[in-house]
């Protein structure tokens, strides 16, 4: 993802991997961004913290948009070749999930998971359509972990423990404080790209696209006509 002489840019990845687009657009980001001189920070946040704040339902959880969505995120990742397995019952507390990830982050970036440990998230979840939080599965998850970190030579947090319940409310208001209403979010400068087909928006932007110069502020300043009562 990296060019040699060039100026690394940072992106935030915020993720939930409950989301089958959290992990389409994981998955599909490496080739958004080839070309590029980046680094990518994986954050973890809990979704359903974000969709409350805004008074939301997710997809999964609308009758009437439940199945859509699963039909879509399989032509999704039929579309992009991209394995996707809808796990045994969804949607589901990922809550044991977000706390293993957050368990293998280190002191410098107390906030992030590396790609090799996000990448275990999502497939522990889309990958072999199981149930994701299987205390078996999630041992053995947790085990998997244990293993990098120790020959990474770095230190493991106890999922319960406050260190890591607290990396995951950090997580979750700084997504909050940015103004993120949902995942896959990408923030690159200040700027938030949400949802699998925003990644050509994306690189668009870290191409340069003159569009950004004009029309990304101008979307913001459109007057708001008609509020429903709340």
């Amino acid at each position: 993802m990296t060019t040699s002489g060039a100026a690394l840019r940072e992106i935030s990845f915020h993720y939930d991997p409950i989301s089958p687009y959290a992990h389409l657009a994981f998955e599909r980001l490496p080739e958004a961004l080839m070309g590029h001189s980046v680094a990518v920070r994986y954050k973890p946040v809990l979704f359903a913290a974000l969709l409350k704040a805004h008074g939301q339902l997710g997809p999964a959880e609308i009758p009437a948009k439940r199945d859509w969505t699963y039909r879509q995120v399989s032509w999704l990742a039929h579309q992009h070749g991209v394995r996707l397995d809808l796990p045994a019952a969804h949607p589901f507390n990922p809550l044991a999930l977000l706390r293993l990830g957050l368990a293998c982050a280190t002191d410098d970036a107390p906030g992030d998971t590396n790609r090799f440990v996000t990448e275990q998230l999502f497939h522990h979840v889309w990958h072999g359509g199981q149930d994701a939080t299987d205390p078996a599965r999630l041992a053995d998850l947790q085990g998997r972990l244990q293993d990098h970190m120790a020959q990474r030579g770095k230190p493991w947090s106890p999922p319960d423990g406050e260190v890591v319940k607290q990396r995951l409310r950090a997580n979750t208001d700084e997504a909050l404080a940015l103004g993120l209403f949902g995942v896959p979010a990408m923030v690159v400068e200040g700027r938030v790209f949400w949802g699998l087909d925003a990644l050509p928006m994306l690189r668009a932007c870290l191409d340069g696209d003159a569009w950004f110069n004009t029309q990304w502020s101008a979307a913001a300043d459109r007057p708001v006509g008609v509020r429903r009562p709340g």
